[in-house]
């Protein structure tokens, strides 16, 4: 007997199962881009409260399931969603990212943080995701998502984003015990949050450490991937089951060392190539991606090819079709429609490698 074909498609892809075609989302595909979500931003100009009304968030969640049917749902929220729930202060200014009213640079900072209670911090996200996987039943597979530690740290201790992480990699090199604290009980924050996405509905969750390409290998192998394992370890504890994937942007460097992590998928940038990826990952290693964003401003014979080629590259388990990181938000509606459906339209009986 089979896996009954009313498990999510790219659920089964995620737990490696054979798929007669790649499972299709894109990151960020609810947003700028779409009209519908431009509207509702004129409705409710604040991103928290987009991310954290319960019906608000649930409507933007859905605005591309009911436009593309994408293979993949995902929670529509924030990597610094959590941090209150830590006792860190913080806002999400338009345009610009996270903003941490009081950055942490001291150890009185760090010993004041108190164990995230999901439950009492953000029951919002419980409605949302039980919500989202009412809404897409078995049609699609609902996606939570977490920040990673070393990128929550950064934004933390920086204040907000940065071009040159000068500050965080300052307390790195001359105050490293200060740090690791602090990695640690994100880490473990980190690990309750996910926990509670998925037993409030999520069945995969990818956890975004955007700024760990920003670190030097030797540097990853202390700042970034113990605290990655630490996290995918204590979910994998009590939810062995459910897939979880990796991103870090600007990954081309740390590629072997993203394996390592414990996460089930590696979502892959455009800046390698898919074939090489394959190669560097071993055949074991699932991956996602990794349609470079500007593709989409293509035409569709372009796009189409590119696609084509990621696919024919990625060969025929264990890849999730995506783009190498967020749609851009002047990206056409009709190209990312054209997305799907070409994807949708593939065989991989006809695209083996």
């Amino acid at each position: 007997m089979g896996v009954p074909s009313t498990t999510p498609h790219l659920l089964r892809a995620a737990r490696g199962e054979v798929v007669d075609r790649p499972p299709v989302w894109m990151m960020r595909q609810a947003g700028r881009y779409m009209k519908a979500y431009r509207d509702l931003r004129e409705k409710y100009p604040s991103f928290r409260d987009r991310s954290e009304i319960p019906d608000v968030a649930i409507e933007v969640s859905l605005q591309p399931w009911k436009a593309f049917q994408p293979d993949g749902v995902i929670l529509f929220s924030d990597i610094v969603t959590p941090l209150p729930g830590l006792g860190i202060d913080m806002d999400i200014a338009e345009g610009k990212g996270p903003i941490i009213h009081s950055p942490l640079r001291t150890q009185e900072q760090i010993d004041r943080l108190h164990p995230l209670e999901p439950e009492a911090a953000l029951p919002f996200i419980k409605t949302i995701l039980q919500a989202l996987r009412s809404e897409v039943g078995d049609k699609s597979t609902v996606l939570g998502f977490v920040g990673a530690p070393w990128t929550l740290a950064a934004y933390a201790v920086e204040g907000k984003g940065s071009k040159t992480y000068s500050i965080i990699k300052n307390m790195a090199f001359s105050d490293p015990t200060i740090l690791h604290q602090l990695l640690t009980k994100l880490a473990d924050a980190i690990a309750i949050y996910a926990r509670y996405q998925i037993d409030s509905g999520a069945q995969v969750v990818q956890m975004f450490d955007s700024w760990a390409g920003q670190l030097s290998p030797q540097d990853y192998d202390t700042f970034a991937l113990p605290y990655q394992q630490r996290v995918f370890q204590q979910v994998k504890q009590t939810h062995p089951d459910t897939p979880l994937i990796l991103l870090v942007s600007g990954s081309a460097g740390v590629l072997e060392r993203m394996a390592q992590s414990g996460a089930d998928i590696v979502s892959i940038d455009w800046a390698v190539d898919m074939a090489d990826a394959r190669a560097r990952l071993g055949k074991q290693v699932k991956v996602q991606g990794n349609l470079d964003p500007g593709v989409l401003f293509g035409s569709k014979q372009f796009i189409r090819d590119r696609i084509l080629d990621t696919v024919r590259k990625a060969g025929n388990w264990g890849h999730i079709l995506n783009l190498g990181h967020g749609v851009l938000p002047e990206t056409p509606e009709e190209n990312v429609a054209f997305f799907f459906e070409t994807a949708k339209e593939l065989n991989l009986a006809g695209v083996k490698n």
